[in-house]
């Protein structure tokens, strides 16, 4: 049966033993509108401070895709350049709650990551990842650029490959590309073996001392705090370029593709 609730998406949260599991879905292959995208950023800043939640793991629901980034139904509606910076704003306010975020957020990738999905598997405190998940930075096919996500992207794996990532733009990475670079920290061929090691991890951490993951968190992205405003910024660049006529008709033709 197809709910009103499947059809928008969702973001839920449970937890159990001090870690919290924030789940996201939608069914056009995890894609992140920005009614989803305001949710989960508001669902990891209050999970962020909540005293009996130690850490917390950050997935999506399904089997081979994690994030299919931008919602291209929300991208080919935006007709004006508030909305548009206002979309984008959407995945800058999931990065920097990661960021802000006071606990460590363990991301699980059972699959492909596209775009904002490589953002958020960038923004994350560790990475595991399954052998399917590939990734790739398709902003700049479709008239835009990863302007939102490269300041995530570039502190995980380096100026060098976030551009080859953002130039190529349609073009996967492997898995192991993106283990070799530090964006993934393990690559398992299963999501059973992803679990038991993010299992493992996150009660070895939900018993450590809470204060000095804190810290040590803060001396982790103590270059970064200026990102409220770099973001900001990147926003407009995307926010003023997806009213441009070569992206519109790029991603309608994206969005015909995928039918």
């Amino acid at each position: 049966m197809i709910t009103d609730k499947t059809k928008m998406g969702s973001v839920e949260q449970t937890t159990k033993n001090g870690i919290a599991t924030i789940t996201f879905f939608h069914p056009a292959h995890n894609s992140l509108p920005g009614n989803l995208l305001a949710q989960l950023a508001d669902t990891i800043t209050t999970a962020g401070q909540n005293d009996q939640i130690k850490v917390i793991i950050l997935q999506s629901a399904g089997d081979r895709t994690f994030c299919a980034g931008a919602s291209f139904d929300e991208l080919i509606s935006i007709k004006d350049f508030e909305t548009g910076k206002k979309f984008f704003l959407g995945f800058a306010n999931v990065i920097n709650a990661i960021r802000k975020c006071p606990k460590f957020v363990i991301g699980r990738v059972q699959g492909k990551a596209v775009g904002g999905g490589v953002g958020v598997c960038s923004a994350v405190d560790y990475c595991v990842a399954t052998k399917w998940a590939s990734v790739k930075l398709s902003e700049l096919a479709i008239g835009i650029g990863p302007f939102v996500v490269g300041p995530a992207v570039e502190r995980k794996i380096g100026t060098s490959a976030m551009t080859q990532l953002a130039i190529n733009a349609t073009e996967w990475k492997s898995a192991q590309w993106a283990k070799e670079k530090g964006l993934f920290t393990e690559v398992y061929d299963s999501i059973e073996e992803v679990d038991e090691h993010i299992a493992t991890l996150t009660n070895k951490l939900a018993k450590s001392n809470p204060e000095a993951m804190q810290l040590l968190k803060k001396v982790a992205w103590e270059n970064c705090n200026h990102w409220d405003e770099l973001l900001d910024e990147r926003a407009a660049m995307s926010g003023k370029l997806v009213l441009s006529d070569f992206t519109i008709n790029a991603i309608s033709k994206f969005k015909e593709a995928r039918k």
